[in-house]
């Protein structure tokens, strides 16, 4: 549950303003049953996949918004929303022509400018904004279909992070808002519509199917190809997503389709229900990690960071977090275990259990003399609630202050993005996970920059690393990617922002009448999926 990255507003109005209501709203009708899916992906409270970088939000978005390219199955970008495209011979010049049959859910046509306000907004944000921005001359429209995008110099991943990082188109009018404030109308031209009258803040969310959407005519392959939705409506259940015992009774009573996430202990009795099915949808798997505050004490003494290195066992959070399990492993490589440039440069720190006398050597050696350390608790995520109650226990065994934040994952979102000291209402700690499919690419990742307060949660700062990850643009082999991806991992764990905790890769369990899921990372795509009699 990859998660945000600006400055939010507080989580009270998050929701009370994602929901305003278009001024004229339709009647409802209700869809039979079968042609209804019922899914518990997770607590939904903040709607704008700019503001926030939630896996949550991005499943939102991916039903409700459309993005120029995507990736397909095999992380390759693919154009979308793009009819055709084209390159200069200085490879200065992008010429983008939206295809036909574009149109927003209030009736009016995607245009040429609200492509370029949407790439505008969206680089404010993106781990790659600063890096496009520098070498962009101009984005601007040629026609209502066409816009191009002039470079200073050329830059040959712009396709790749196009397709790998969105950016979700939006109307010009929302896309000219600042980055740091949310987009309300929850209007695309997506393949489902966002139903404003069935919006249930804390309980439920529809999602209808878009009549009006024009599907491209490539079968699906990843988020890319033609978006074929073959029900009239998703429903969202946030209710559930905080008891993963009572939504998993409603799986098997039928109440619901789809779990997104299920507790690892309860995966046998899955495999021995004939209603219910396990299914991998996500072979690359998340990475989990603890991210600290770097501009706050102790953690902004790089001797206190490296000692959470030495201390965590990620044997024992990998139990915590799912039990004895085989869905489950270490993972010392910042680029995951199994990418093209996962590499073990710099990994002595890493033992078998961990050292925590090496640990309380290293805080003794930061100057720690008992400030507190405040660890963010997710009490609506199972997972990220147990490790964060094992990690303060593990830090209170060596003599470290620490004490537990507990809130719904929401307040973590938005206490996360606070720069403040804890006592004026900041933090120390989170846990969270990214998907290793996206940790393969330095350019992309949302957690992989070190660019300072401008950067992700914890604001790590290295201009060396910065400057390297810079260079990733113009690499052409893989052997160059895996030279440069060693040097970064190098200089990172000697900064040592995060810790990993281990990697999952987790089935989703559903009822067997639920078939034609697509597989990616993170996202649970809606459009392509059916009911069919049992």
């Amino acid at each position: 549950m990859t998660i945000s990255r600006r400055n939010l507003f507080k989580v009270g109005l998050a929701a009370g303003a994602a929901l305003s209501l278009p001024s004229i709203l339709r009647a409802q009708t209700q869809p039979s049953s079968d042609r209804t899916v019922r899914v518990v992906v997770g607590n939904l409270t903040v709607f704008d996949p700019v503001v926030t970088t939630s896996d949550y939000t991005w499943n939102h978005a991916f039903a409700i918004y459309d993005t120029l390219f995507a990736t397909d199955a095999n992380f390759e970008s693919q154009p979308q929303m793009v009819g055709k495209w084209g390159v200069s011979d200085d490879k200065k010049t992008y010429t983008f022509e939206l295809r036909g049959g574009l149109g927003w859910h209030d009736g009016t046509p995607v245009t040429a400018a609200d492509c370029v306000a949407s790439i505008r907004r969206w680089a404010e944000v993106a781990p790659s904004g600063p890096l496009l921005k520098s070498r962009t001359k101009d984005i601007s429209k040629k026609d209502d279909r066409t816009f191009t995008v002039t470079l200073n110099e050329p830059f040959g991943a712009l396709i790749s992070v196009l397709g790998f990082q969105g950016p979700f188109m939006m109307r010009e009018k929302d896309a000219s808002l600042p980055a740091t404030e949310q987009a309300t109308e929850n209007i695309g031209s997506g393949p489902f519509k966002f139903n404003h009258a069935l919006a249930r803040p804390g309980a439920s969310f529809a999602y209808d199917r878009n009549e009006n959407y024009v599907p491209r005519e490539e079968g699906p392959s990843g988020l890319t190809g033609g978006k074929i939705v073959k029900v009239d409506r998703v429903m969202w259940d946030n209710g559930l997503a905080s008891d993963q015992q009572t939504a998993f009774a409603a799986l098997q009573a039928g109440e619901v389709d789809l779990l997104y996430s299920t507790p690892f202990d309860l995966l046998p009795v899955v495999e021995s229900d004939p209603n219910l099915a396990l299914e991998v949808l996500d072979q690359a798997g998340q990475d989990y990690f603890l991210r600290m505050n770097c501009l706050q004490e102790p953690f902004n003494n790089v001797k206190a960071r490296q000692a959470m290195l030495h201390l965590i066992d990620q044997e024992a959070f990998l139990r915590a977090a799912f039990g004895e399990s085989k869905y489950v492993k270490p993972v010392t490589s910042i680029f995951g275990n199994a990418t093209s440039i996962s590499n073990d440069e710099n990994t002595g720190w890493y033992k078998k259990g961990g050292n925590p006398e090496k640990a309380q050597q290293l805080f003794k050696e930061a100057g720690y003399s008992g400030q507190k350390i405040v660890i963010l608790q997710p009490t609506d995520w199972a997972e990220g609630s147990n490790t964060s109650q094992l990690l303060a226990a593990t830090l209170q065994k060596i003599g470290v202050n620490a004490e537990l934040a507990p809130s719904d994952w929401g307040g973590v979102v938005a206490r996360r993005a606070k720069k403040d000291s804890v006592e004026n209402g900041g933090w120390s700690i989170f846990i969270s996970s990214d998907a290793e499919a996206v940790r393969g690419n330095p350019l992309v990742s949302n957690t992989l920059p070190m660019s300072g307060e401008k950067g992700w949660y914890g604001w790590p700062q290295n201009d060396e690393y910065e400057a390297l990850r810079a260079q990733w643009a113009n690499l052409e082999t893989l052997e160059e990617r895996k030279a440069v991806a060693r040097k970064l991992q190098q200089i990172w764990w000697d900064y040592a922002p995060e810790v990993l905790l281990g990697q999952s890769i987790g089935p989703v369990a559903r009822r067997k009448s639920l078939t034609g899921l697509i597989g990616v990372p993170s996202i649970l795509p809606f459009w392509h999926m059916q009911k069919v009699s049992a």
